[in-house]
This record gives C-alpha cells, sequence and structure tokens, in this order.
C-alpha cells in the first residue's frame, strides 16, 4: 500500500554539460535588471563569468554583482537588502556554492519587504510569518553538495552562536540551472566535503520519518550516482564523475526539501556554529558513526522500523549482493562509509578543535528541526557517542 504523500513545489530544471550558457536568455525572461550573488573571487575570475556578462551585455540587460567570502551571516542579508531594495531588481541570481546560494535566496526573499532577517529565522527571535514577495530566484550551482538550488531554505550563521534556516515555499528557486562542467575547477578538499554533503543529505532523506515512495526512488538514484563518482572524482576528474555527482547533489537538495534529514545535520549545525569546521566536513566525518549509531538504536528499541531494511538494502546494493542477511548488509554499509573518510582524508573532530569539554553544549543544540525527522530518537549519551568516537 502507498500512503499518502506530499510534494512541494521545486524550480524548473536544466541539467547538463554546458546549459549554464541558457542563463542569459532565461534571466532575460524577468527583465532587465538583475542582481548576481556570486563568490568573492572564483567564478569572477572565470571564463565562464567573462561570457556571461558580454552576453547579458549583448541583450541590453543590467545588473549588479555582490559578493559572499563566508558563510553568510544576518547581518550581511540585512546590509545588502537595505543598500539595494531601492533598484528594482527583475529577478536574482546566485551563482557559487552553497554560501552564495544561500545569500542570494535571502535576499531575494527580503528585497521587496525590506524588514531584517531575524524576523524569520527558526529558533531566534520573534520567527514571524514570511508574507513576501520575493523577488525571482535562479540558481546556478558550482560545487555540488548543498543542493542548495532545490530546497526552499536559506542557512544563515552567526559565529559561535546559531546556524539557522529562513525557511518559505516562496524562496524555492524559480530556476536551477546544473552545470557539472563547473566542477572541472573544485579542488579535492571541497569535492570531498561537498561530496560527502549531497551522499548524507540522500541516506538521511531514505530513512526519514517522512520518507516516501517518490523520494525514496531519487534518494536510491542519487545514493548509487555518489557511490559510482565520489571516490573516482576525487582521485581524478572526469566528465561522467562530475555529471554523476552534480546530479546526486540535486537530487539530495530535492529529497531533503520533502523529506528532513537526520542526526548527522543535527549535529552539524552547532558544529558549524561553534567552531571552525565546514559543513561537509562535519557531515563526512559524522556519517559513518551516526549511521551505527543509528542502526544499533533501531534494532534495540525499534526493530520493526522500515528504515532498518532501507540501510540493508544500500548496503547490499554497494556490495552488489542480493542475498547479503540485512545485518551483514547494514555492517557493509556502515564499513564502506569508514573506507571513505580514510580515502578522502576527513579530519577527525579534534582537528577542528573541538574537544570532549564541548559534548555537552553541541548536543544541547543539536535537537533541531534535522533530529525530529532522524529514524529513532537518540538519547543524548548516543548523540554524545557520535562526537566521542569521531574526536
Amino acid at each position: 500500500m502507498i500512503l499518502p504523500f506530499s510534494i512541494a513545489r521545486l524550480p524548473r530544471i536544466e541539467f547538463g554539460s554546458g546549459v549554464f550558457r541558457k542563463l542569459p536568455e532565461i534571466a532575460a525572461g524577468y527583465g532587465q535588471r538583475l542582481l548576481l550573488v556570486t563568490g568573492a573571487h572564483s567564478f569572477l575570475a572565470s571564463a565562464q563569468a567573462s561570457w556571461l556578462f558580454n552576453a547579458l551585455k549583448t541583450r541590453g540587460i543590467d545588473w549588479e554583482v555582490v559578493t559572499i567570502a563566508v558563510e553568510p551571516a544576518p547581518t550581511f542579508i540585512d546590509t545588502t537588502v537595505a543598500a539595494l531594495r531601492q533598484d528594482n531588481f527583475d529577478a536574482v541570481i546566485g551563482i557559487g556554492g552553497g554560501s552564495a546560494l544561500d545569500a542570494a535566496k535571502a535576499i531575494a526573499g527580503l528585497l521587496k519587504p525590506g524588514n531584517s532577517v531575524m524576523d524569520h529565522l527558526e529558533g531566534v527571535g520573534p520567527e514571524l510569518p514570511y508574507r513576501g514577495p520575493a523577488t525571482p530566484f535562479i540558481a546556478v550551482p558550482t560545487t555540488a553538495g548543498t543542493g542548495s538550488e532545490a530546497t526552499k531554505n536559506a542557512v544563515l550563521s552567526l559565529a559561535g552562536q546559531f546556524k539557522k534556516s529562513f525557511r518559505d515555499d516562496a524562496l524555492m528557486a524559480e530556476w536551477a540551472i546544473v552545470d557539472p562542467d563547473f566542477l572541472a575547477t573544485c579542488p579535492p578538499a571541497l569535492i570531498a566535503a561537498d561530496g560527502m554533503d549531497a551522499f548524507t543529505q540522500l541516506l538521511e532523506s531514505f530513512v526519514s520519518t517522512r520518507s516516501n515512495p517518490m523520494t525514496d526512488a531519487l534518494a536510491r538514484s542519487g545514493i548509487m550516482a555518489v557511490k559510482d563518482s565520489l571516490p573516482s572524482l576525487y582521485a581524478e576528474q572526469s566528465a561522467e564523475a562530475r555529471e554523476k555527482m552534480s546530479y546526486a547533489a540535486l537530487l539530495s537538495g530535492i529529497c531533503l526539501a520533502q523529506t528532513g534529514l537526520g542526526s548527522v545535520h543535527g549535529l552539524a549545525a552547532p558544529l558549524g556554529a561553534f567552531f571552525p569546521i565546514p559543513h561537509g566536513v562535519a557531515c563526512g566525518t559524522l556519517v559513518a558513526t551516526a549511521t551505527e549509531i543509528n542502526i544499533a538504536a533501531l534494532k534495540a528499541r525499534d526493530p520493526a522500523s522500515p528504515a532498518l531494511p532501507k540501510y540493508a538494502e544500500i548496503g547490499r546494493r554497494f556490495a552488489m549482493q542480493k542475498g547479503l542477511s540485512g545485518d551483514a548488509a547494514r555492517t557493509y554499509l556502515v564499513d564502506t562509509l569508514r573506507q571513505w573518510e580514510e580515502q578522502l582524508a576527513l579530519p577527525r573532530l579534534g582537528q577542528c578543535r573541538i574537544t570532549s569539554a564541548d559534548f555537552s553544549r553541541i548536543v544541547a543544540n543539536s535537537r533541531g528541526s534535522s533530529m525530529k525527522t532522524n529514524p529513532v530518537v537518540l538519547t543524548d549519551d548516543e548523540i554524545t557517542g557520535i562526537l566521542a568516537a569521531r574526536l
């Protein structure tokens, strides 16, 4: 029996090598005044940027550029909105990694209303309903990890204090233009961190308490795309590996937007807020241990959970052995993730200035929205165990 489920709106998607060249025509459909939000260096110094600016100029389109070099903070969003809201932009284009896309998404949401993003951040301030309207937003990811091009939330950080989301259906991109060619210039460490973020989003979506048959199908496809491409893309670039990882990252965003996530992302939020650990690194270094502890907790307290056969299914797919028993398949999955920790040179938490004295603070701040859809409710001791195993 297929139980009822809902799928929230998605962007229109252009995927494939070279689809970036469709951006000028798509953008022109919204008007002649654009705001581009991008990283501080890589894109603006690229041949793609020169081509884009020439193409926009040919069409008589005017634009402004805003750059962001770090994870977006609420003050950055508010300052940018205050400076630009009178310019009447017809669309906002985010080009870059997750930080650029999240910043662009939040700015697009507030250019017209003009109020502070702090009014809407989950778990911070008054949490007022977002009334809009949003300026049309076009997302162009240049990395393969966050899936922000397909989500309705902009993640904002205040260093040392919080990492929270501004979230609303109206913030969803009108278009996601996903061109794997951008990955050709990504360094291996970024490939590893972003790729493990995408994988974690796919696996956590697959076993989420809000998963459904449609997201399960997408998550399976994305998980196997990561398995087939991430280690090889980290070691040596190829067009096929770039395409598979870009595809997997896109699916990870679609899935998480519909299902929520799990314990890894529950922990990644305070880790990223309190310590100098990139989000993808936090996900990559925790996912094997978190998966192992989830499995043990499920077997002890909820052995009928659908998450247990799902973990086994992925283990069998990784092992390419349909007849592998449930326990053996789940062990194979965890062992593969441990191998990836080594292959991708993912640092331990201790290398990111985290000590056991920090555990209580991290655990106390880990029970946000992501933890609520973990397949099993973990105890504080179990959450602490995840951290301790990766110190």
